[in-house]
C-alpha cells in the first residue's frame, strides 16, 4: 500500500480504486476502518467515498456493518471481452466435459504471471479445489497455468521460474524442472499435475487457440490421472478445438485475450 502523503495527493478515482482494491480472496468482508487501513485512507475520506459507492452499487453494506463487492461491479465485469467472447464461446463445450467426466472443469487465461479462472463448473462428486471463477493462482502450481506458462513471453517464463513458491509438497520449485515440463507442453499438447496446488487434486490441460495464438487453457480436475489421463487429454483436446472455432468466428476486439498488452 501506498504511504499517506501518495494517498493524499491522489485522485478521488484513485482513492475509491483503493478501496475496491482492498477487497481479495481473503478479505471479501471488511468493515470501514479495515477498509481505510487496506486502503491507506484517513478514516474520514473513507467513510465518504465508501458512502457514495454504496450509493452507486459498487458496494453493499451488510446488517452486520461491514461491507462487500456489490453487484453493479459484477454486471460491469461482464462486459470485458474475456467474458462476452471467451467465456461464451467456451461454455457449451465447459458443459459437455462436465456432462461426460462429472469433474472440476476450468476455463483460464493468462494474467501477467497468474492464471485467471474465467469459468468453472464443479459437481458434488468433485475433488477438494481452491480456485473459483474470478480467482487468480501460480501460473506453475496448476494444469491451465502450465499450459499458458509455455505459451507465454519469454520474460514472464523468466519471471516465473525466479519465483517458484510452493503451495504443497509437490509443487514444482526447482527451475530446471518446471522448464523441461513446459517443453513437454509445447510438444505434446497438453499439462498435467499431481497434488501441486491442492493435496488429493490433480489435474490435465490443453491450450485454446484464436488465430493461431494460444488465449486460454482448458482443464479438468480429478482425484488422479493414472487410469484416465488419455481419455481426459482426448476430450480435452476436442472440446478446445470447439471453443477454437467458435473464437474464429468472433471478431477481433481491443483488449480481447491474445492481444499485445492484455491478460492471455
Amino acid at each position: 500500500m501506498a504511504g499517506n502523503s501518495s494517498s493524499q495527493g491522489s485522485s478521488v478515482t484513485s482513492r475509491a480504486l483503493s478501496l475496491l482494491a482492498a477487497f481479495d480472496e481473503g478479505h471479501r468482508r471488511l468493515g470501514l476502518t479495515e477498509l481505510a487501513v487496506r486502503a491507506d485512507l484517513p478514516l474520514p475520506t473513507a467513510h465518504r467515498l465508501v458512502a457514495e459507492l454504496v450509493t452507486f452499487g459498487a458496494l453493499v453494506r451488510t446488517p452486520a456493518g461491514d461491507y462487500v463487492v456489490g453487484r453493479r461491479l459484477w454486471d460491469i465485469g461482464l462486459l470485458a471481452p474475456v467474458q462476452t467472447g471467451l467465456r461464451e464461446a467456451a461454455s457449451p463445450y465447459l458443459h459437455d466435459l462436465f456432462g461426460a467426466t462429472r469433474a472440476t472443469v476450468h476455463l483460464a487465461v493468462r494474467d501477467g504471471t497468474e492464471v485467471l479462472y474465467v469459468d468453472r463448473l464443479r459437481g458434488s462428486a468433485s475433488v477438494p479445489i481452491v480456485s473459483t471463477i474470478g480467482s487468480r493462482l501460480p501460473l506453475h502450481t496448476t494444469g491451465v497455468g502450465k499450459v499458458l506458462l509455455a505459451h507465454a513471453p519469454a520474460e514472464v517464463q523468466a519471471e516465473v521460474l525466479a519465483h517458484l513458491t510452493a503451495a504443497t509438497p509437490y509443487t514444482i520449485t526447482q527451475p530446471g524442472t518446471l522448464r523441461r515440463q513446459l517443453s513437454r507442453v509445447l510438444r505434446d499438447g497438453w499439462a498435467t499435475t499431481a497434488e501441486e496446488m491442492s493435496l488429493g487434486a490433480c489435474s490435465v490441460a490443453v491450450p485454446v487457440e484464436q488465430r493461431g495464438a494460444v488465449v486460454a487453457a482448458l482443464g479438468i480436475v480429478v482425484a488422479s490421472l493414472r487410469n484416465d489421463r488419455g481419455r481426459l487429454v482426448a476430450a480435452l483436446q476436442v472440446a478446445a478445438q470447439g471453443v477454437t472455432r467458435s473464437l474464429a468466428r468472433l471478431p477481433a476486439q481491443p483488449g480481447q485475450p491474445g492481444q499485445d498488452g492484455q491478460p492471455v
